[in-house]
Formats: structure tokens, C-alpha cells, sequence
């Protein structure tokens, strides 16, 4: 992995914390909104740690590939990889 491994553990470390207390608020009965807010900021930074992946796989993998002409497999898992997430 190319991407800040110190940046992306501390996001994930971030998001299992706001799990944890979302779990915490679960647990209390807290009201749905807040606790669906919660959720979605868990989310975010999930999605900040992913984009922290990816663009470091693009600026380094996907570079060096099509400095060696081997982009259509990097290309295809890229691909498969945009397809999940627009599901």
C-alpha cells in the first residue's frame, strides 16, 4: 500500500470510535436521528480513508503501469473496484 499508513489508521482508528459510540447509542435507546447522524459521520471518514487509498494507488500504481504498458489490469481492477462503490 502506497497511501500515508499513519493517515489511513488514524482514520479508520477515528471511525471504529464513532462505532463504537454509535453502539454506546444504540445501547441507551438514543433518538434515531442522532444516532443515524452518527452513522454518516462514520461514513465520512471511511470514505476519507478510501479516497486516501485510492489516490495514492493512482498516483503511483496506475503510473507506473502505464510506464511499463501493463495499464489494462490496472485499469480493469479500477474498474470493478468504481463499480462497488457505485453500487
Amino acid at each position: 500500500m502506497r497511501a500515508d499508513k499513519q493517515k489511513v489508521a488514524q482514520l479508520v482508528k477515528t471511525a471504529r470510535g464513532q462505532l463504537e459510540g454509535v453502539l454506546r447509542m444504540i445501547e441507551e435507546d438514543r433518538y434515531c436521528i442522532d444516532v443515524s447522524t452518527q452513522l454518516l459521520a462514520a461514513e465520512a471518514v471511511i470514505r476519507a480513508a478510501n479516497r486516501e487509498v485510492l489516490s495514492a494507488h493512482m498516483q503511483g500504481c496506475l503510473i507506473e503501469a502505464a510506464q511499463s504498458g501493463e495499464t489494462e489490469q490496472k485499469a480493469d481492477e479500477l474498474m470493478k473496484l468504481l463499480e462497488k462503490l457505485m453500487k
